[in-house]
């Protein structure tokens, strides 16, 4: 069972992902918040293995700040931001925080669900605008034209090298594919993709998505 717990100050939305869950083969609720302090102090007690994270807790504060304080001390647990904003700054801001995933609200249960089981399976799911934006800041612009990128991506630095099928597979987790998805784009099996991403975190040594696509990117 994949134990799941919910922060949302907004009651109908909490409720629809509450029954989400709860309606899911495979799922538990564990626990559902409106309230950030309250979170931060029951969700290492409950100790779930994913969040579902809203960001604007309104005047309690910030999703991304309870995943600051809690990442920290509790690795293992998994947080997915699912909310309405797409601007860049709350994206970067919430994946340096630690989140491990990025959906938008608009994701259908479906689609929420896949992304859930794909996440506790090392990936790191994006809704499909999230990933090309996070695609746009990581692209390095050889002629040195000048962009915003909120994680000062720097060049210069080697990295191990990664083979060509190593590459084009990061290339198509930055863009928030599954590894089905993946394995059906470049005609291989999903167990072929899962080797080579274990391969492309152990040269980069990271230990998920979100983590070697900000280094291999940011030749950092």
């Amino acid at each position: 069972m994949i134990k799941v717990a919910i922060v949302d100050d907004n009651p109908a939305m909490r409720i629809a992902l509450e029954k989400i869950i709860s309606g899911a083969e495979g799922f538990e609720l564990t626990g559902s918040f409106s309230d950030l302090e309250e979170a931060i102090v029951l969700i290492p007690l409950i100790k779930p293995d994913v969040v579902l994270m809203d960001i604007n807790l309104g005047n309690n504060g910030s999703g991304i700040d309870c995943i600051r304080k809690i990442k920290p001390d509790y690795p293992e647990i998994l947080f997915m931001i699912c909310t309405v904003f797409d601007d860049d700054e709350k994206i970067f801001e919430a994946l340096c925080a630690g989140a491990n995933g990025y959906m938008l609200k608009r994701t259908s249960s479906m689609e929420l669900i896949r992304a859930i089981k794909d996440m506790c399976e090392g990936g790191a799911p994006m809704s499909g605008l999230i990933a090309r934006k996070v695609v746009s800041v990581f692209q390095v612009n050889d002629s040195g034209g000048a962009g915003w990128n909120p994680l000062h991506a720097k060049k210069g630095k080697s990295l191990p090298v990664l083979s060509n099928r190593e590459n084009e597979i990061l290339q198509l987790l930055s863009r928030g594919l599954l590894y089905k998805e993946i394995a059906a784009s470049l005609y291989i099996s999903s167990e072929t993709v899962r080797k080579h991403v274990y391969n492309i975190y152990g040269k980069l040594q990271v230990g998920n998505r979100v983590e070697a696509i900000n280094k291999y990117f940011r030749r950092s």
